[in-house]
């Protein structure tokens, strides 16, 4: 005869923090190689790129917020473009139970962070099928980005507060 526990697994909190990835997709996206691999004067030579990195958060609904990576990148050689990217990598997140500093920091850094690894693969792949050497996107630490944001606000908050009418 076996013994049967009666007891039942405590529920989940309802009010503990939740961040979970609903959808990792991509918004929008170009690849441009105006000559193709086959560019005048460059060969053997390696081109300079351009990054550029930006985020965006939208609200989607009261626990569902979008995440957009913006990655913007431009090969040249001398004077000559080799080839241009842009790519709009995005997350729907579900996110509930956070402080508003808790919020902010999730979509500006961990989101970002996340999506980061999908937007290299997505870079590299495109400049890949474009007939050229993969790129790699380098680490960001969006947590610098954050901290550069905060205080520009701060600062801009206190410019406005100062203002004689």
């Amino acid at each position: 005869m076996t013994e049967q526990n009666s007891a039942t697994a405590p529920a989940a909190d309802p009010n503990a923090p939740v961040v979970t990835p609903q959808a990792i997709y991509i918004k929008d996206c170009s690849f441009e190689a105006p000559s193709g691999p086959f560019v005048t004067g460059v060969q053997g030579t390696t081109p300079s790129v351009n990054l550029n990195i930006a985020t965006k958060a939208s609200a989607l609904s009261q626990d569902m917020h979008e995440v957009v990576l913006q990655v913007n990148l431009e090969a040249k050689a001398g004077d000559k473009v080799v080839w241009l990217l842009e790519l709009q990598q995005a997350g729907a997140f579900l996110i509930r139970n956070l402080s508003a500093n808790d919020l902010a920091q999730v979509l500006s850094i961990m989101a970002p962070n996340y999506l980061l690894s999908f937007a290299r693969a997505t870079v590299s792949e495109l400049v890949s099928k474009g007939g050229f050497p993969p790129f790699l996107l380098p680490l960001v630490t969006f947590e610098s980005l954050h901290a550069h944001a905060q205080q520009q606000a701060a600062a801009a908050q206190a410019a406005g507060g100062n203002s004689v009418n």
